[in-house]
C-alpha cells in the first residue's frame, strides 16, 4: 500500500490529532516492540533502496544548487545503507524510557520516583539532507515520540520514498503509521501551520540555515529546540603537535564541507604560525580549499585573500576556511566568543593545562581537545543517530539522541498517607 498518496487532503489539525493518538500508543508500547519496528523500518529501507535512489535522482535533476548543497542532498548507496544501519543502531541502544532517574522516600513514608517520559509529538523542519528524516524518525520512535517531518522542497520526492519505507516497517511491527508522518506538500504555508500548532505539537526542532532557525524562533507558538549555525573553530595552540594539527585540520575542514560540524575558522598561535601556517595552507589548498585571512596571516602567507569584515561570522558550508593568527589562548577564546555560534570548538595542543582551561572556558555545546570538529555527530557520540545539534541552554545541548528527547514525570507510592 502507498501510505503517502492519501496525505495531501489532510490538514495540520487532522495530522496533529492522529500523531497525538499515535504518541499515546507509543508511550505504552514496550521497548522491545519499538525496537522491532526500528529494525523492520531499516529492512524496508534496504528493500526499497532502488526506489529511494530513483526519487533522489529526480530531486537532484531538478536542483540548481551549489556543489556543497548537492552533496547534502545526494543519497549514495552507502548513505542509504547508513540510514538503514542507523535505525538498527538506534534499536540496539538501551531503552531511554526504562530507567529510574531518582528514587527517594519522605519522612512520612511516601516514596517518590522520577522517571523518563516521552515529550509527545515532535515537529521537525529541516533542509536538504533527506537522511535527517530517517534519523529523526528513528530517534523519536526509540524515545516513544510521534513525529511530523517537513523537509525541504528540494528533497520532497526523496523524503516521500523514505517515509513510505519507514511506514511499511511500522505496519509490519504492528505500530501506528501515524507515529511518523510527513508534510503533505511543499507548500510553505504548512510550516506556518506547524509553528502555530500549540496543543497538537509539543516541540519544534528546526534543522537548517540561519534564516530557517530565526524564522522558527520568531514565529513559533510551540517550544523550540534550536539548532543554530555550525560556525566551528579549530584553535592550534603553540604546544600543538604539528603533524597531528595537519591531520586534524584537514579532516575538520575538508572531510565533508557541507555539514554543521565542519570547521569554518582556523585560529593559530602567533608563536608557531610562521613555520606551520604555510604548511597548513598548502595541505588544504591541495584538497581544493580556498581561504579568507586576517592581516597577520597574510603577512606570513601573502597569497592568502584578505578576509572581509563579515567573513569570520560566516558559516561557509563549502571549501572555504577563515584564518586568523592569535596571541594565545585568551585571544582565541575572545575570538570564538565574538564570532562563534556555540556549536563545536576544538583545541589542538599537547599542553594539558591549556586544554583543560580551553574546555572549561568554551561556552559551546561541544568542546574538543585534539580531535576533529566533525566528530560532533550523534552516531559518533554513541546515540545511533541524531535529530540535530542543540545550541541553546534549555533542555538538551549538543547532539540530540533518544535520551535527549525525553522529559520526566513523578510516580508517588503511598500506604494510605493523608496530608495534615
Amino acid at each position: 500500500m502507498d501510505v503517502h498518496t492519501d496525505i495531501p487532503a489532510r490538514d495540520i489539525e487532522t495530522i496533529g490529532r492522529t500523531a497525538r493518538h499515535a504518541a499515546r500508543a507509543l508511550a505504552r508500547t514496550p521497548g522491545v516492540v519499538r525496537d522491532a519496528a526500528l529494525r523492520q523500518a531499516g529492512s524496508a529501507i534496504r528493500r526499497h533502496a532502488p526506489s529511494i535512489a530513483a526519487a533522489n535522482q529526480a530531486d537532484l535533476a531538478a536542483s540548481t544548487a551549489s556543489a556543497a548543497f548537492r552533496d547534502r542532498l545526494t543519497l549514495t548507496p552507502a548513505r542509504i545503507e547508513a540510514m538503514a544501519q542507523g535505525l538498527d543502531d538506534i534499536a540496539a541502544l538501551p531503552d531511554p524510557l526504562a530507567r529510574t532517574l531518582a528514587d527517594w522516600t519522605r519522612p512520612n513514608g511516601l516514596r517518590i520516583r522520577r522517571v523518563p517520559a516521552p515529550i509527545g509529538v515532535v515537529g521537525m523542519i529541516y533542509e536538504s539532507r533527506p537522511n535527517v528524516g530517517a534519523d529523526a524518525a528513528g530517534i523519536c520512535l526509540k524515545s516513544g515520540n510521534a513525529i511530523l517531518l517537513r523537509g525541504g522542497s528540494e528533497s520532497f520526492a526523496t523524503a516521500g520514498a523514505i517515509h513510505r519505507a519507514i511506514a511499511e516497517g511500522l505496519a509490519e511491527a504492528g505500530l501506528p503509521q501515524a507515529a511518523v508522518q510527513i508534510a503533505p506538500s511543499t507548500d510553505r504555508a504548512f510550516v506556518a501551520d506547524m509553528l502555530a500548532a500549540a496543543g497538537l505539537i509539543d516541540l519544534i526542532i528546526p534543522r537548517g540555515g540561519k534564516s530557517l532557525v530565526t524564522r522558527v524562533q520568531r514565529e513559533a507558538r510551540v517550544p523550540v529546540l534550536a539548532h543554530a549555525e555550525g560556525l566551528c573553530h579549530t584553535y592550534i595552540h603553540a604546544a600543538a603537535d604539528p603533524e597531528m594539527a595537519r591531520r586534524i585540520l584537514a579532516n575538520a575542514k575538508m572531510r565533508r564541507t557541507g555539514i554543521c560540524g565542519a570547521t569554518e575558522t582556523l585560529l593559530i598561535d602567533a608563536a608557531i604560525a610562521p613555520a606551520l601556517l604555510p604548511v597548513l595552507v598548502a595541505d588544504l589548498a591541495a584538497l581544493g580549499c580556498a581561504f579568507r585571512a586576517d592581516q597577520a596571516a597574510r603577512a606570513i602567507v601573502p597569497a592568502l585573500p584578505a578576509a572581509a569584515p563579515d567573513d569570520f561570522d560566516t558559516e561557509w558550508l563549502d571549501s572555504i576556511l577563515s584564518v586568523a593568527v592569535v596571541a594565545g589562548i585568551e585571544e582565541a577564546l575572545a575570538h570564538i566568543e565574538r564570532h562563534g555560534s556555540a556549536h563545536t570548538d576544538a583545541i589542538i595542543t599537547e599542553d594539558e593545562a591549556v586544554a583543560v582551561a580551553f574546555l572549561a572556558a568554551t561556552d559551546s555545546a561541544v568542546a574538543m581537545w585534539n580531535a576533529s570538529t566533525q566528530f560532533c555527530d550523534g552516531g559518533e557520540f554513541g546515540f545511533g543517530a541524531e535529530i540535530g545539534i542543540a545550541t541553546g541552554r534549555i533542555h538538551a545541548r549538543g547532539p540530540v539522541g533518544p535520551e535527549q528527547l525525553t522529559c520526566f514525570r513523578y510516580n508517588v507510592f503511598g500506604t494510605g498517607q493523608t496530608r495534615p
